[in-house]
Parts: C-alpha cells; structure tokens; sequence
C-alpha cells in the first residue's frame, strides 16, 4: 500500500505504540493531523471542483458545496446538462434532466438518508459523542500488504462504517459502508488519497470507489477545493415547482452516476516529517 502523503510541514506527533492506541486516541490524533478542531471550525463553506471518471474513457465535471450547518449541495453536468442533489438541513431535492423534468422533486428515501450523512460538514469521526456517534477500535487490519487501525463507526441512524486509519499519518484511507441501492444491499468500499491543505485543513483530493469485489472503480479527481467562499443559502434551497415542465423519456438514474461519498485509490503525496 502507498502510504497516505500529507504535505503538513513542521507536524509532529507522538509515538505511540499501536497496541497502546484506544479509539479516542486515534480520533484525536486524526482531528490534530488534519489541522485541529479550531481549524476545523473555523471553516464555514467548502466549494469542490473536480472530474468524476467512471472508467472506459467515460469523464464529467462535478461541484460539490457544503455550508455550515448541515447543507449540501451537488452537481454533475453530461451532454449539457446539470443534475442536482441538495439538501439544506431540512428538505432534501433533486433534477433530473435527463428524464426530461426541469423541475426539483423530493429525494427517495435511499437517497434522502445518504445525502444527510453527506451533509455533515466535518465527518462522523469529528465531535463524534456530541453527534450521537459511536467509536471503536477493532484492531488491525490489512490494507493493500499494510496494518492500517480499524474503526468501527456507528452512526447516530444505526448505519454502520469501517474507516481504516494510516498508522503513521492517522487519516482514514479506506471506508467500508453499505448502502440501499433500489431496495438491494450493497456494500462499497472508498479510498481516500492525496491529502492537501485548505485553509489549515487537509482532506484528501482523490476519492476511489466500488463495490466491494468488484474490480472497477468510479474515481473523483478535485482539481481545487475552496473554503469559506460565499455561498448562498438558496442554493440549497429547493427551488418552486414550474407547473409548465413536461416529463420525457428517463435515461440512466442521475443518482447512480452522481459520485456518492465513496472513496478510491490513493494518489500519493508528501508525507509529514516524522519524530
């Protein structure tokens, strides 16, 4: 396995001794690797910019907007067109233009439950006990030829993840969740890479995902990521229904080819100086 490369110059953290480490530890050491709580805090809007690659040539341009507190926003443009997944605290909606509908309608269940887990602008693992989420250390685990901590996440909905920590750098590099997808259970596995540092806080530009054992993966490139740009509260908004809007042919579901929070292989970069 690659390691995870971080570019966080002058950080340094103590060594522990992998069988000395409990969840919350690594918890810490996570939100301290990535910039710290206030650091953290401080940010109020993210807005990404980046390609969603499918495989077999297949490329779009997504945007992706999160505001403080709890609303999101995403879009994925094909053939001229832009399809829309927002939620803005309260009322999660969508456009699907490819149906023929120009008009916003209300999320599905399925996809209502995962655009509110997206929603959370700084992950489950960050004020995890005031959120009503559960963390334990399972151990370690291989990932890729090389132990990686194991996390598991119980989320305040009863959902279940696995994040799998960098041993070194404490950043999760791998997620295993599952997910409804048209009333069946799948479980996806997302990898997490090319960590950078906006604002203070470093997230990862690359994200890798699939279905586990499948062997082809769906991979979200960010070419820029901004923090604390001004983002309105009506883009989140959904917007009034226009009675004149005629329904057309559906074609492939938007929200299949919308990028979910999954995660993919890592693309390395500088690691940290280690003490």
């Amino acid at each position: 396995m690659r390691r995870v490369l971080l570019m966080l110059a002058g950080l340094a953290l103590l060594a522990v001794p992998a069988s000395a480490q409990t969840a919350d530890e690594i918890v810490a050491k996570y939100i301290k690797t990535v910039g710290g709580a206030d650091k953290i805090q401080s940010v109020k809007t993210l807005r990404k910019l980046g390609t969603f690659n499918g495989g077999g040539g297949f490329e779009a341009p997504i945007v992706e907007e999160n505001k403080r507190n709890n609303m999101v926003r995403q879009e994925f443009s094909l053939q001229g067109l832009t399809a829309v997944n927002a939620y803005d605290g309260h009322t999660g909606w969508k456009i699907e233009p490819w149906q023929g509908k120009k008009d916003a309608e209300p999320l599905g269940e399925e996809a209502m439950k995962q655009i509110v887990e997206d929603s959370d602008f700084d992950g489950p693992l960050v004020n995890y006990q005031q959120k009503g989420n559960k963390v334990e250390f399972l151990g370690m685990e291989p990932v890729e030829g090389t132990d990686a901590f194991k996390l598991k996440v119980t989320l305040a909905s009863g959902d279940v993840r696995y994040y799998f920590m960098d041993t070194d750098y404490y950043v999760p590099i791998k997620i295993e969740t599952k997910r409804m997808i048209r009333g069946a259970e799948r479980e996806y596995e997302t990898s997490l890479g090319d960590y950078k540092e906006v604002s203070g806080w470093y997230m990862p530009f690359s994200v890798e995902s699939n279905v586990k054992g499948n062997p082809n993966r769906a991979k979200v490139t960010y070419q820029k990521i901004e923090a604390n740009v001004p983002i309105d509260d009506t883009r989140f908004h959904m917007p009034a229904v226009n009675a004149s809007a005629q329904p057309g042919t559906k074609p492939p579901d938007a929200a299949d080819t919308l990028p979910k929070r999954t995660d993919e292989k890592k693309t390395p970069a500088k690691p940290p100086t280690k003490p």
